[in-house]
């Protein structure tokens, strides 16, 4: 069950939210997290005790984290924390890069840091073990980004587990807020993306350069709108609730320089990257040669985080050898323009785009080939005109994606969003999303297979 379909929208929402605000205060817990493992029933009942397990293991090894008395009480935390996050990466590695299973479980990878950033703060001493084992399975199992994120710190919704309440003003901006979401993946990501698949139908060796480039955009297009448009729904179903989830992507696609669209893209996996690896290891405080090494154990985990794949490790590669050459002399050149730091991030973006998206090492170099026609080519009829069609069929598209990644849009929306202005073009938004839902394949969020 996936936010942007009929039977979440119109069946589980509705009857989850007349059981949830029925219900007091003192049981609000208890029908969140019932509610979040119906939900994930639905989807992935063959592995929701996996789900329940992760909770129980972790809830227990919290508990007895700091009961051991005496001298020995430093080794005894260190050991409860290595087993549990033996336990929580060692399932994830199964899953994901054992090759033992055909499947993976859903939001594995998400709330696997979640529930080990967790377990990591209570060894620290920054948060206490959550006493109470609902309170915890809802914060783990919190449906609205269970699946595909944000990853949210315990820390950061601690005191709303224990007490919160809506608003009619807050459940309105949270309706409106998950409505802008499913707009951006249905009316732009799902429509955009079919560009793509046609590329995929007709073979990378048979498209021209226009069109491979064409791909590229229309890919980085699909990407940003498809995972910014789930974190928004989160964001919205969460306020709704009660939660403030916190913001995922900041108009990416507006930076400067690589380094700055990662502070800007997967705000919170970043986060969690740089204060449980970055930081730990030294961060840059140790020189520019060791500032390079957690580098490379960064990007190298970021890219075994997404999968396995060979695509994944060139992905990572060349977004290391980026963010190193900008540290290295880059970045103050990129600082001073204000056209061509644009230029430069809109083209190699979409190039790590590319390995990002084709898994097949074979079929990532044909495709690279044919954005460089200067590159050796291999076999293949080529009609040169093929992205005529293309763009005359998908130009509106690209005009959106373009209009929407930047902070334009949102600054006139917030501007009206309280007055009558607001609630037309959010009820034009809901139209035109059901519309499209109604004449189109589900197309499930991309980082589900994340």
């Amino acid at each position: 069950m996936v936010f942007s379909s009929f039977e979440f929208l119109f069946r589980f929402l509705p009857i989850f939210f007349i059981i949830y605000y029925f219900t007091s205060k003192k049981y609000k817990n208890v029908a969140l997290f019932a509610g979040s493992i119906a939900f994930y029933t639905v989807g992935e009942a063959e592995y929701v005790l996996l789900l329940l397990l992760c909770v129980f293991i972790n809830y227990f090894m919290g508990q007895v984290m700091y009961r051991w008395p005496g001298e020995k009480r430093g080794l005894w935390q260190k050991t409860i924390l290595a087993l549990a996050l033996g336990y929580d990466f060692g399932i994830l590695f199964f899953f994901k890069y054992s090759g033992l299973s055909a499947t993976l479980p859903l939001g594995i990878s998400f709330y696997t840091f979640q529930i080990a950033a967790y377990m990591i703060d209570v060894y620290r001493e920054k948060i206490p073990a959550e006493k109470s084992f609902v309170n915890l399975g809802t914060y783990l199992t919190m449906f609205p980004q269970l699946i595909a994120g944000p990853i949210i710190n315990y820390a950061d919704v601690r005191e709303r587990l224990i007490e919160r309440s809506v608003t009619p003003e807050q459940f309105e901006d949270g309706l409106k807020t998950l409505i802008l979401g499913l707009g951006a993946k249905v009316i732009v990501a799902d429509r955009i993306g079919m560009l793509w698949k046609n590329i995929q139908s007709i073979g990378f060796a048979s498209i021209s350069t226009p069109l491979a480039w064409m791909g590229a955009f229309a890919y980085s297009i699909e990407l940003y709108f498809d995972f910014a448009g789930y974190s928004m729904m989160a964001r919205g179903l969460g306020r709704m609730l009660g939660f403030e989830i916190p913001v995922n992507f900041r108009h990416p696609y507006i930076s400067k320089s690589v380094t700055e669209f990662w502070r800007r893209w997967h705000i919170t996996l970043g986060k969690w990257f740089r204060e449980y690896v970055y930081i730990p290891l030294g961060g840059n405080r140790k020189g520019k040669l060791r500032t390079f090494f957690n580098l490379f154990v960064v990007w190298s985990l970021t890219a075994l985080w997404h999968g396995a794949g060979y695509n994944y490790l060139i992905w990572g590669a060349s977004l290391l050898f980026l963010l190193g050459v900008e540290k290295l002399f880059l970045l103050p050149y990129l600082d001073r323009s204000r056209v061509l730091c644009h230029a430069y991030l809109l083209f190699v973006v979409p190039l790590t785009w590319v390995a990002f998206a084709v898994t097949d090492v074979q079929q990532l170099g044909i495709y690279y080939t044919r954005m460089f026609p200067f590159l050796p080519q291999s076999g293949g009829i080529v009609n040169q005109q093929d992205y005529v069609k293309y763009l005359g069929d998908f130009w509106p598209l690209f005009l959106l994606g373009i209009l929407f990644s930047t902070p334009i849009p949102y600054r006139i929306y917030r501007a009206v969003k309280k007055s009558w202005l607001g609630s037309i073009a959010v009820a034009v938004i809901l139209a035109l999303s059901m519309y499209y839902l109604a004449v189109s394949t589900n197309n499930p969020f991309m980082y589900f297979n994340f």
